[in-house]
């Protein structure tokens, strides 16, 4: 899984690893990701955690990842991210936020496509955000080339994006038997919000409509939904659905900011959002 050197991400890692799981924890930092599995492993019992590199805004680095793992996956969770951040590009000139909320996510997943077939029902867990109901995918102009830059709207496209890679790899892979949803796992104060203050996260809030204050979870229970897609009976045979509070969430209601927008499951905007993203890794 990636981004599980903190918050939800190591709450996720430690609920797989106490049910008995493989984990493999991907992160940039390996001192970091070597005491997360150091204490993963001392809470659950569990030796079988381990480290492996990955920077998602870095083909390369997918690359290594991908080619270097062996044997079948059932489980994938998507989980790192960049949220809000001021404006910053990759080497290939992509949008920081896009590239490694999604185009990295997409590479991986792809990728290990033919690992998660030998799996056999196997899960792929997108995280997501409410914050997907800020933009669509702007495709005329997706990594802010000609438009102002704006970290929210860039934040929100990213998440938007992480729901279309569900809808569209649930079409494209259930041969496979491949399940892939996509969830919000509620406000949790991590350093996702490192780029971010207290007081523009409740300006934000109060700005939507949802009040002036942000109701906040724990990373564990942050990490519930994640945990439910990515082993729970409950959601067998499940795919190409966006959950919140461990639940499948209806369509989004004005003035709130719950539920799934529209977009966000639109079959044409994904299947587009796919060709956009092979082409783009393609170079």
């Amino acid at each position: 899984m990636t981004g599980a050197s903190s918050g939800i991400g190591v709450e996720t890692a430690r609920a797989l690893a106490t049910a008995g799981a493989q984990v493999t924890i991907t992160v940039r930092d390996l001192d970091a990701g070597a005491r997360v599995a150091a204490d993963l492993t001392a809470s659950t019992g569990n030796a079988h955690v381990t480290v492996a590199p990955l920077d998602l805004a870095q083909p390369a680095s997918v690359a290594a990842f991908v080619n270097g793992w062996q044997g079948p996956l059932h489980i994938l969770v998507n989980n790192a991210g960049v949220m809000a951040s001021p404006e910053t590009r990759t080497p290939q000139g992509w949008e920081l936020q896009f590239a490694t909320n999604h185009l990295g996510h997409f590479a991986l997943a792809t990728g290990l496509r033919p690992a998660l077939a030998a799996a056999g029902g196997a899960r792929v867990v997108s995280v997501s955000s409410s914050a997907h109901l800020r933009s669509d995918v702007g495709f005329d102009d997706i990594h802010f080339l000609e438009r102002p830059y704006e970290p929210w709207s860039a934040y929100g496209q990213s998440k938007t994006a992480n729901v279309l890679f569900a809808v569209e790899a649930t079409r494209r892979w259930a041969d496979d038997g491949i399940a892939v949803n996509a969830l919000m796992p509620g406000g949790i104060r991590t350093k996702l919000q490192r780029h971010v203050t207290d007081a523009e996260l409740d300006r934000l809030r109060a700005q939507s409509g949802g009040g002036g204050g942000i109701s906040w979870k724990t990373p564990g229970q942050g990490a519930s939904t994640s945990v439910l897609l990515a082993a729970s009976p409950l959601v067998d045979g499940v795919s190409g659905r966006y959950f919140e509070d461990c639940n499948e969430a209806g369509p989004n209601q004005p003035g709130s900011r719950t539920g799934v927008a529209d977009y966000a499951l639109d079959p044409r905007s994904a299947a587009r959002l796919w060709d956009v993203s092979l082409a783009t890794l393609a170079g």
